[in-house]
């Protein structure tokens, strides 16, 4: 199996929010990719500008950071076919690896856009590399940049930053760095093609779980479904009464905890967030913690308390 690692450019709306297309916020315009065999050693390097098809103009933003004109993409290929030679390139056997979550979904919604099939399994698992980076080297949860990774590596800066295959070789030389023994476990998850209504994905790891519903039409829907509501101990799989009930915190975010009697306290968040489609689903992570968490699930409860009634009162 190898490692495709890639990276994406793309442009926006020169005029702003306004004049966006709704379906295709970010349209590629590079992709650039190095192919890693088992050993992580670099076998193959990809890289296509893509002529835009939707924004005529780049964004002053965009130009500053990468470089690149709208003359410069003007011999670029269409995108259909710049990315079914990509996806040639990437061969059969394969795990996509990008710094941050945001390339395979946008690879995903440019292809949608343009009226191509994505032949990718699902759940559509990948590799994080920004998340196994902090995994690795700092505290689990922080989100550094790419430049500032490989500085802290100290690895070698001979290419400039900030072209989808300069930092897609750059991402690849950090990924040589995680222990992929102990880190290789933590595989992510892509949200841009959900369950079918009623099902789910389900990912275990050894402090924690992750479960990602369905769409559901509307955000009260959601914790009355059994499956997200419930709380199972991340160790022996228990089924768990709740210490805490599910509580909202703001408008995305519902916290809950149990206690498993062999394993201690287990957390439960649910973010919800907003699909393609417009709809509502649930993202429920439960974690192992310690005692710790009891008096702060408590006060996050009672401050929510507040800030709905003073809101009342307003």
């Amino acid at each position: 199996m190898n490692y495709i690692v890639f990276d994406l450019e793309w442009n926006q709306s020169p005029g702003g929010k306004k004049y966006s297309n709704s379906r295709l916020p970010f349209e590629i315009i590079e992709i650039g990719a190095v192919k890693m065999n088992e050993q992580r050693e670099v076998v193959d390097v990809f890289q296509r500008l893509v002529k835009p098809q939707v924004y005529n103009w780049i964004h002053d933003s965009i130009h500053e950071v990468i470089h690149v004109d709208y003359k410069d993409l003007a011999d670029g290929e269409p995108f259909q076919q710049a990315v079914r030679e990509f996806l040639k390139w990437c061969g059969e056997e394969y795990v996509f690896c990008t710094w941050g979550s945001m390339d395979l979904t946008e690879l995903q919604r440019n292809m949608t856009y343009h009226g191509m099939e994505i032949p990718f399994p699902r759940p559509l698992l990948y590799y994080d590399v920004q998340k196994l980076y902090s995994l690795e080297y700092s505290d689990g949860k922080s989100r550094i940049s790419l430049d500032h990774a490989v500085e802290q590596l100290e690895l070698n800066q001979e290419r400039p930053f900030h072209r989808a295959l300069d930092d897609a070789v750059y991402t690849g030389r950090t990924l040589r760095m995680i222990h992929m023994e102990t880190y290789g476990i933590y595989r992510s998850i892509d949200y841009y093609r959900l369950p079918e209504r009623g099902s789910s994905y389900k990912l275990k790891f050894p402090e924690y779980s992750k479960y990602i519903s369905g769409e559901f039409d509307c955000k009260e829907e959601i914790l009355k479904d059994k499956e997200i509501a419930d709380i199972v101990c991340v160790k022996c799989a228990r089924m768990l009464r709740k210490k805490i009930r599910w509580f909202s915190y703001g408008q995305r975010f519902y916290f809950a905890l149990s206690i498993c009697p062999e394993h201690g306290y287990m957390k439960g968040k649910i973010r919800v967030k907003k699909s393609e489609q417009d709809l509502y689903y649930a993202v429920k992570t439960i974690k192992a913690v310690g005692e710790e968490a009891l008096p702060m699930l408590v006060q996050k409860r009672e401050d929510n308390k507040k800030k709905k009634k003073n809101s009342s009162k307003q």
